[in-house]
């Protein structure tokens, strides 16, 4: 039997990924900020042919697929990183009660709210209230449901909004750069709590609440959202609130991570999932249904 000539190059990853002390060290061990910096320089350089070397590099350890692309050619690797899809690619949940996945990701921790505590992982709980960086618990997702979605470097970057409402206001917290892969997940305690990221407040329109909080990781550590006309980045020391009152549309794009990176939904009572753990999302699918409750 004859092996792909994509064969040895995908054994090569599958060997790396699961070899957990290694994949561990060379993931976060290594001085985070700085090359997550040094990232987002080398990132921005335009030039054709660096861009096509490095995203063939990139492709020997991910499976990068680019056919969805609105763009086939790109002037540096920031700009394949936050590329852009073609018309009707990601066409959303009909039924428009649902909430939709406000991107591509793989579904990881699903739980509810208790007493102000949720899981990154099996046996490594955090607290909400550090998460968002309030000095006290959120009680409105007490009992609600949490879902953390993963994006891996070669996805789609872009996130959406999962219904239609009002973005209230964002709170920007800096932070560290660790990975957010599951063997980081497994073995650093408060992982999202330590790393940069936003929480964004959401209100339905139906009145709920809802929250995301980007989570960046090492060599992303840049997001950007288009009703902020600031891109917010490591340099910033923060916590930085910034109120907003912006009505977005279920589905319209709301930012982008400059490489990949998590996001995590949470929701109040009333509402369950439509995934489970593990299940690959594509933006647009039904990712929570309202609950109704009995007559």
């Amino acid at each position: 039997m004859t092996s792909t000539p994509q064969a040895a190059p995908r054994r090569w990853r599958e060997r790396l990924l699961l070899n957990e002390d290694l994949n561990f060290l060379l993931t976060n061990r290594l001085p985070r900020r700085w090359l997550t910096l040094a990232m987002g320089r080398f990132s921005k350089i335009r030039s054709p042919w660096l861009t096509r070397f490095s995203i063939g590099v990139w492709r020997q350890f991910t499976e990068l697929d680019l056919s969805e692309a609105k763009e086939q050619r790109f002037e540096s690797l920031h700009a394949c990183f936050t590329r852009e899809l073609k018309e009707g690619a990601r066409p959303l949940a009909p039924d428009p009660a649902l909430l939709i996945s406000p991107c591509d990701a793989l579904v990881g921790a699903i739980g509810r709210v208790q007493r102000g505590t949720v899981l990154q992982a099996k046996g490594m709980p955090y607290r909400l209230a550090e998460l968002f960086g309030c000095s006290e618990e959120p009680a409105e997702f007490e009992g609600g449901h949490y879902l953390t979605l993963r994006l891996t470097s070669a996805m789609y970057h872009r996130f959406h909004a999962p219904a239609d409402a009002c973005i209230e206001a964002v709170r920007y917290l800096s932070g560290d750069t660790w990975n957010v892969n599951p063997i980081a997940l497994k073995r650093i305690e408060r992982l999202f709590c330590r790393n940069e990221r936003a929480r964004i407040r959401l209100r339905l329109a139906d009145g709920r609440p809802m929250a995301l909080v980007p989570v960046a990781a090492i060599l992303v550590a840049s997001i950007r959202l288009h009703f902020l006309d600031v891109l917010l980045h490591l340099r910033w020391a923060g916590p930085r609130d910034l109120p907003c009152d912006v009505p977005v549309r279920r589905g319209q794009e709301l930012g982008w991570f400059e490489h990949g990176s998590t996001l995590v939904v949470f929701v109040p009572p009333g509402f369950e999932p439509c995934v489970t753990t593990g299940q690959r999302l594509r933006m647009g699918q039904a990712l929570l249904r309202p609950v109704i409750a009995p007559s």
